[in-house]
């Protein structure tokens, strides 16, 4: 019933149609109107606008205003979006993206990929969960459980687990570049709060001067360990007279009402970055517990991964779970985390899913500590890895099982590659947020975009399985109604066209 000016149907195979009709709305609504107050504020956009654009947001890579305009370009989208007609005017203003970002955290996105896995289980024939069923069966024949061996074992399912960091959208911090930019915005902090009328003089800040030492130094292709910390040690004296002058102007009355808030934050910032590479500086080192390395998103942390590409990565470090396809993101840290701690949590959470325990459990080697192993084994979840302690001298194992036990292992690279298409295809390496709050949901509506994407994976894979199958028993109920009632190669005209309806 979309209603548009162009005198030709909506293509049913279109990529935004087809998904249109597997994503569960009333859902998804329900889930994010539970962040809405009845009582207050103006009337809200349709809810499966708001969730449909953010969709179409992560799925094309585009920033907040370029999806708007490409909704109100494109005659798909728009009714991807639920509108009832197609319009030139903009669905909603592109600063409303950001309170979207604000309402939908972990725990909405949770509950979306929820629906999203329940959907998928309904796209796949009860035929399918046969098989999988008689699949199932024979193999729990084999495996018995391990503490009795009279029971068996209900479990089902692989479990993948691994961790990434989604790196945030920020300079590369060294020292040196980090203590400029906090003297810049401290100069420009200056200026606001001087008020030369009451003030006289304005204080000396050698800005000029500040800035020139700094270039001598950061312009050199090739710095040594001394001209580094001959530019920190300046850096920190011009930061030290310029916080100094902040101070005395913010003891006047009324001049803090000159600042905003970002500007009062940005100052206590500085403060802690200054304190911080000072104790640096003195003690000769580059470590520092919770060390700050960017004023405008202090909560960044570095995290060190030992990765070929940068051995240390800067954003928030999550810990995901993989199974058939579909991800969730069980741990989202702004700080770095020994992901082994999760495996107890991420296997329960697997359990609450899908009313079982998983069969196999695939991790990397961290992920199988001593204690993890003697979990699993008490749960009945086998395990593929280099077991831990001294190997033994003579090998159990025949040439055809250490095949399948490495071709099975092999499988952990499906999160690989997840993370992957979440890098190079929808931008997770590359978070631009500014908050905390609206960087984790930004993470969050990444994953959930690629599970719809698998999800549209799923149906045309059955749909194209039983397409043959319902071709063939449509023909052999026409051929079956032929003969029991004509027994003639044509059917009557009135017949034909029930039969067609």
């Amino acid at each position: 019933m979309f209603k548009h000016p162009f005198q030709q149907e909506l293509d049913k195979e279109n990529r935004w149609v087809k998904l249109a009709s597997l994503i569960p709305w009333d859902s998804l609504a329900s889930i994010y109107s539970r962040k809405l107050d009845a009582g207050a504020g103006r009337k809200s956009v349709n809810i499966r606008t708001v969730i449909a654009a953010l969709i179409v947001k992560h799925k094309l890579g585009l920033d907040d205003r370029g999806t708007i305009e490409m909704i109100q370009e494109n005659i798909y989208l728009q009714y991807f979006c639920g509108l009832p007609s197609f319009t030139t005017q903009p669905v909603f203003d592109a600063s409303l993206f950001v309170d979207i970002r604000k309402r939908l955290g972990g725990q909405e996105f949770e509950a979306f990929n929820q629906r999203i896995i329940e959907a998928s289980e309904q796209i796949k024939s009860p035929q399918s969960r046969i098989k999988r069923k008689q699949k199932q069966k024979k193999k729990e024949d084999n495996d018995k459980d391990k503490n009795d061996g009279s029971e068996k074992n209900n479990n089902r399912g692989t479990l993948k687990v691994d961790a990434t960091v989604a790196d945030q959208d920020i300079t590369y911090p060294t020292d040196l570049k980090l203590l400029n930019t906090s003297r810049e915005n401290l100069e420009r902090i200056i200026d606001l709060l001087y008020l030369r009328s009451i003030d006289g003089t304005k204080p000396r800040t050698y800005r000029r001067l500040a800035r020139k030492h700094y270039l001598n130094i950061a312009k050199k292709k090739r710095k040594t360990n001394k001209q580094i910390r001959r530019g920190i040690r300046e850096q920190l004296q011009y930061i030290a007279r310029d916080i100094k002058i902040v101070d005395n102007l913010l003891l006047k009355p009324g001049r803090s009402r000159l600042l905003e808030k970002r500007d009062r934050k940005l100052i206590e910032t500085i403060w802690k970055v200054y304190s911080q590479q000072k104790w640096m500086y003195e003690n000769k080192t580059h470590k520092y517990e919770n060390r700050i390395v960017n004023i405008f998103q202090p909560y960044v942390r570095p995290i060190v991964r030992g990765k070929d590409k940068a051995k240390t990565e800067f954003g928030a470090k999550i810990n995901i779970s993989e199974v058939n396809g579909f991800c969730r993101i069980d741990r989202f840290s702004w700080n770095a985390y020994n992901e082994s701690t999760d495996v107890k949590m991420q296997v329960e959470n697997f359990k609450q899913t899908y009313g079982c325990y998983p069969m196999v459990f695939l991790g990397d080697q961290i992920f199988l500590t001593r204690e993890n192993r003697k979990y699993l084994k008490e749960k009945g979840i086998k395990i593929y890895g280099k077991p831990l302690g001294r190997p033994p001298k003579k090998d159990s194992q025949t040439a055809g099982q250490k095949y399948r036990d490495k071709k099975e292992a092999a499988k952990r690279n499906h999160v690989e590659g997840k993370f992957g298409q979440g890098k190079r295809g929808y931008g997770l390496n590359n978070i631009m947020a500014r908050l905390p709050e609206t960087s984790e949901s930004w993470v969050n509506a990444i994953l959930f975009v690629m599970n719809l994407a698998k999800l549209l994976q799923v149906a045309e894979k059955w749909k194209g399985f039983f397409a043959p199958l319902f071709k063939m028993v449509k023909t052999s109920i026409k051929e079956w109604i032929r003969l029991q009632l004509f027994g003639k190669e044509l059917m009557p005209g009135h017949i034909l066209k029930l039969y067609s309806a």
